[in-house]
């Protein structure tokens, strides 16, 4: 008998076998996957870190959560500064003062700001849909260029279809400052989130190719507790209905040259072109001057249907309705505790379920 059977073997779940194994508890983890790491694999293809499930970019303010990750991997010093591709010109992102020099030909502060302040007059009273929301920060220029089409890709309906929250505030510049993430700490795992997952698991049963819910009765019989962290609509069979999220289709070409885009990141933030961005894996780890070949992956986003992979929840009120039914359920499981992105049906950062597991565990043990 195990002290915890650990369901998913993403950070959330390796995180919590890691805390409880060094309290010297028994530990079982298993993965529906053939793979640990969740949507945090990577794999080397020629010399090359590919995040297998779309880019992860670690950042965080947290000290104790920094702290904690460096215990399983050194890591590198990238800065995301992604760029936004608008039919061929090119903006920094987040938007800041070579956005707006490049889109109004301004070199001051005080003119981007008369120019947004200005444009920002065209909505009145409150913003009743994301596009209103949008322009009421940002003005219509930089809303037509660089958030409408990519918006819309994202969530396959029109700016004007959407609730304004889903933009409730821009991250606006009026400096020259590339760095997306407003984060303390930042970078990248150095040989790959794989391996440091691996390390997190070290000395750990781990089971991978293994359904739970297929024999849920079979799994639960071998531990006092579970720590579930798959969907939680899955795990009552959906009898109220499933959870939506959007979802991500992504293409990976291995190409003969050494050089694709020059950044890891670039958005393509027009309606016509069908993804919403290319990665190249390689400048995450800033490319070794011996690699002639790179790795990109075009990101597609699309609606979520049963068998997809889920990875944004849509948490507007007729989905957070229904996950309320599911999590009254789980309130009363005596053993089965659920916590992650699906367990939760929440958007979490990488700091952020790491955060929430290690509470998690915390709480756990003070049962």
């Amino acid at each position: 008998m195990y002290d915890y059977l650990i369901v998913g073997a993403g950070l959330y779940g390796a995180v919590f076998a890691r805390e409880a194994a060094d309290l010297g508890k028994s530990v079982l983890v298993i993965d529906k996957r053939q793979h640990v790491g969740g949507n945090v694999y990577s794999e080397d293809i020629e010399g090359i870190q590919v995040h297998r499930y779309g880019a992860h970019i670690f950042h965080t303010n947290d000290a104790e959560v920094w702290s904690y990750v460096q215990r399983f991997s050194d890591f590198n010093r990238f800065t995301n500064s992604p760029v936004a591709n608008y039919k061929g010109e090119l903006y920094s992102l987040p938007f800041n003062m070579y956005t707006f020099n490049k889109m109004w030909n301004v070199v001051t502060p005080q003119e981007a700001m008369a120019i947004i302040e200005e444009q920002r007059k065209e909505i009145k009273g409150v913003p009743e849909n994301l596009e209103e929301q949008a322009i009421s920060l940002v003005g219509r220029d930089v809303y037509e260029k660089l958030i409408k089409g990519y918006t819309e890709k994202q969530w396959g309906r029109s700016c004007k279809d959407l609730p304004p929250f889903i933009i409730r505030r821009l991250p606006v510049r009026f400096t020259f400052d590339n760095n997306y993430f407003n984060a303390l700490y930042q970078g990248i795992p150095v040989g790959g989130y794989t391996k440091m997952v691996e390390n997190m698991l070290s000395g750990i049963e781990v089971r991978t190719g293994v359904d739970y819910l297929e024999d849920k009765e079979k799994w639960d019989a071998l531990a006092e507790r579970v720590i579930y962290t798959g969907p939680i609509d899955a795990y009552y069979n959906y009898q109220y209905g499933y959870l939506e999220y959007r979802s991500v289709r992504f293409e990976t070409e291995l190409l003969d040259i050494p050089n694709f885009q020059g950044n890891a990141a670039v958005n393509y933030t027009d309606r016509e072109t069908p993804w919403t961005r290319i990665i190249e894996h390689k400048w995450f780890e800033f490319g070794k001057g011996n690699q002639e070949k790179t790795v990109i992956s075009r990101e597609y986003s699309s609606e979520w249907k049963p068998g997809d992979e889920p990875y944004y929840p849509v948490n507007d009120k007729k989905n957070s309705d229904l996950f309320e039914k599911y999590k009254s359920l789980s309130r009363q499981e005596e053993k089965v505790f659920f916590g992650g992105r699906l367990g939760e049906y929440k958007y979490y950062d990488m700091d952020q379920v790491i955060k929430a597991s290690l509470e998690a565990f915390r709480n756990a043990t003070r049962i």
